[in-house]
C-alpha cells in the first residue's frame, strides 16, 4: 500500500521485509551496523534478513520505505512488544539523505500508524555507537530508560519509550 502524506515529494510505502524497496534500508543497515559493531557486512545482512519477517507484518507490525522520485531514502519498522506496547525497529536514513529531517519523518509515520493499530506505548533499544539516533529519539520526545552520566558503551543498547495517546480520530500523539 502506498499513501501520499504531507511532504507531496515523498511518498510512504507499506511494505514486506522481501520487496525490493526494502533492499537498500538493510543493505546500508548492515554496512552501517557492521562498520560500528564490527563484523562484516554480510553478516549483518544475514541477520537482518533472517529476522522473522512476520514480525514485521500486519496486523502487529509494519515495514514502512520513504521513497522520494522511487528512490529509497529513509525507513523503519515496529513489531509487537507486548499487548499495549510497539517496539520500534530499523530507523535508517540514507547515507546521501540524511540531515533533512527524514528520520523525524519517519519517527512520525510510525508513531501515527502505531497509534492507529492501537498501541499504547512505544520502546526502542539503539546501540551505544548512535549517538545521532540517541539525539533523535530525544528530541522527539522519547524518555531515555538509562543514565546518560554513565558512559555510552557502559550501558550497552539504549532504551527509550514513549507514551501515546488517542485524542483524535486521526490517532494524534500526546
Amino acid at each position: 500500500m502506498t499513501q501520499q502524506l504531507s511532504r507531496p515529494e515523498l511518498r510512504v510505502h507499506r511494505v514486506a521485509q522481501s520487496d525490493p524497496l526494502a533492499a537498500p534500508l538493510l543493505a546500508e543497515l548492515a554496512v552501517e551496523y557492521s562498520s560500528r559493531y564490527g563484523g562484516t557486512a554480510g553478516q549483518m545482512h544475514a541477520s537482518l534478513t533472517e529476522y522473522p519477517a512476520a514480525a514485521f507484518a500486519p496486523p502487529h507490525g509494519a515495514l514502512l520505505v520513504v521513497t522520494r522520485a522511487g528512490e529509497a531514502v529513509a525507513g523503519g519498522a515496529f513489531q509487537r512488544y507486548d499487548t499495549e506496547t510497539a517496539e520500534l525497529k530499523r530507523i535508517w536514513t540514507s547515507r546521501e539523505h540524511r540531515r533533512q529531517g527524514l528520520g523525524r519523518y519517519v519517527l512520525q509515520q510510525l508513531e501515527a500508524e502505531i497509534v492507529q493499530r492501537g498501541y499504547r506505548r512505544i520502546y526502542l533499544t539503539t546501540g551505544p555507537r548512535q549517538p545521532e539516533a540517541v539525539a533523535l529519539y530525544l528530541a522527539a520526545g522519547y524518555t531515555a530508560l538509562y543514565d546518560p552520566a554513565v558512559p555510552a558503551d557502559e550501558i550497552g543498547p539504549h532504551p527509550f519509550e514513549k507514551h501515546l495517546s488517542r485524542t483524535d480520530d486521526l490517532g494524534a500523539i500526546a
